[in-house]
């Protein structure tokens, strides 16, 4: 059984109106949901046009604004939360286990975004070469204190980093596992209203097909498509919920 500590394996849309989200999210990315059982509940899974389960969807508390919630996976949830209440987190749910299919906890960083720790009863999906189109291709921290975030992720959970200057954006940290495998982005956020967050990108054949259709759905672009050098063509966008998401044709060298 192989786990990948680092990796961020499982996402899930929180929000008000889960039939509300699927009516977004299902024709845009060729998604489907499934109810599965778990325990006495059923969940709602994302399923792609594969039949991969990559997500879920779930109910969001009263008062808690729509997200995206990323899961990282750690070879131990209970020594993790602890590690990260020590480096400043705040635990947002201790640790629990899910039935037969693992333990998870849910903390905020210390520059405030959510984030859920992960230990799965099977192994973690394998990288792959190439990200399947529909899937998960990246997952970046847009937060207010680039310094404070990069030294919590590195000591909490073992990331090295390589800098990269992107421009009026600033520095831009790519997170990288022990097996020096990138992970994950960080940035500084200049605009004192964006929300602090992990953003997470699904890869999609055609970056401006993708934005123009999430439009049509009911999305706000809040990032008109652009080219990332090397990287590929991407869009951000605010779901009718009020969630953010980004869209990313990469390229080919890219995965």
């Amino acid at each position: 059984m192989s786990h990948l500590p680092g990796k961020f394996v499982w996402f899930e849309h929180v929000s008000p109106d889960i039939v509300k989200a699927r009516a977004f999210y299902e024709p845009l990315f060729d998604w489907h949901v499934e109810s599965m059982p778990m325990g006495s509940q059923s969940y709602s899974m994302i399923m792609t046009a594969g039949n991969q389960g990559i997500g879920g969807l779930t109910q969001a508390r009263a008062g808690e604004a729509s997200h995206w919630q990323s899961y990282l996976s750690v070879a131990d949830v209970d020594a993790s939360h602890a590690a990260a209440i020590a480096a400043g987190a705040k635990s947002q749910m201790a640790p629990v286990d899910f039935g037969k299919v693992g333990r998870g906890a849910a903390l905020t960083d210390p520059t405030g975004a959510a984030f859920s720790l992960w230990h799965s009863a099977d192994a973690d999906r394998p990288d792959v070469e190439r990200t399947p189109i529909g899937e998960w291709f990246w997952n970046e921290l847009w937060t207010p204190d680039a310094k404070t975030a990069l030294a919590f992720y590195e000591r909490v959970f073992g990331y090295a980093h390589e800098a990269m200057e992107a421009g009026f954006h600033g520095t831009y940290y790519l997170l990288k596992s022990a097996d020096g495998k990138p992970r994950g982005g960080l940035m500084q956020s200049h605009d004192p209203k964006a929300k602090t967050m992990w953003l997470p990108y699904v890869g999609v054949a055609d970056c401006d097909a993708s934005a123009a259709k999430g439009g049509g759905l009911g999305a706000q672009v809040v990032v008109a498509p652009t080219d990332i050098p090397g990287v590929g063509r991407f869009a951000v966008l605010v779901d009718p919920l009020g969630a953010a998401v980004a869209v990313i044709t990469p390229t080919p060298a890219a995965g």
